[in-house]
């Protein structure tokens, strides 16, 4: 019966390995076949709801669980999907308490608060500094951080983590973006692009907007093209790949256009 339990046990905790995303290499110890349950419970919920319901009954229910750290993770990814940013900085906040090691939460509080900050936000400044501070670390951990589930391959961990490093240089941009350095935008996006296994259609269009801004429309034009031609593109970052291609167009016209004559000069009166 024990080795049966063991034997599950080490399932799951292998699948929450992988969705964990943490640099730390301790494993969780259960100390009851009911906490285990609790934690499968959570793994195989139908939704995002149910999956920070079922994270929450975990936390009440067995409050010392070394699955602390992965219900939270578990409580964060859901909320972030669900698009409710105060939440996920809640939960990703704790998960970091729980874990410092978390490297996936890192980054998508790098990419939340610098999603969700605007250019005259009364707390830019703080929210885009945590933003920089969640993406460099994330970036850190991931490069040296151990293979999360031994049934990966080389190639596969190698994939996913070159996708992790990419959100990191994304949310980056982002945050430049607002601040308005877009030299350092662009800088962050074309790493970001670089090491994306294959590039995202809206880090292209963020790339293309941060060229626009630096007034190369000429790099800008061709990255639009392909943004508005990827299968892989969503209806929405098509149009606004659209959108951007026209104030391109219209700014490189009106550079290219020649500076109006001077008014003729008028002599003097008498």
């Amino acid at each position: 019966m024990m080795q049966r339990f063991l034997r599950a046990f080490a399932a799951l905790a292998m699948a929450g390995a992988l969705f964990g995303q943490t640099a730390s290499t301790k494993q969780p110890k259960p100390k009851s076949q009911k906490e285990v349950d609790a934690f499968n419970a959570m793994l195989s919920a139908a939704d995002d709801d149910g999956r920070i319901a079922a994270a929450e009954n975990l936390l009440t229910k067995f409050a010392d669980s070394d699955f602390k750290p992965l219900a939270l993770y578990f409580a964060t990814a859901s909320s972030q999907s669900k698009n409710d940013f105060e939440k996920m900085v809640i939960y990703g906040e704790r998960t970091l308490e729980a874990d410092p090691k978390m490297y996936g939460v890192m980054l998508m509080l790098a990419s939340g608060y610098a999603s969700k900050t605007k250019e005259f936000d009364f707390d830019k400044d703080e929210k885009l500094t945590k933003a920089e501070k969640f993406a460099n670390e994330g970036i850190a951990l991931v490069k040296t951080a151990p293979k999360p589930n031994p049934g990966m391959t080389d190639e596969q961990w190698e994939s996913a983590r070159k996708d992790f490093i990419a959100q990191g240089h994304e949310a980056l941009g982002m945050a430049a973006s607002v601040r308005k350095k877009f030299d350092v935008a662009a800088a962050s996006y074309q790493e970001a692009l670089a090491t994306q296994p294959k590039p995202d259609p809206t880090t292209m269009l963020r790339l293309a907007s941060a060229l626009n801004s630096l007034g190369k429309w000429d790099e800008a034009i061709p990255l639009l093209d392909k943004v508005k031609d990827s299968p892989d593109a969503i209806p929405v970052v098509k149009q606004a790949a659209a959108q951007e291609r026209v104030k391109a167009l219209m700014a490189q016209k009106k550079a290219a256009a020649p500076a109006p004559a001077p008014p003729p000069a008028t002599a003097p009166k008498p």
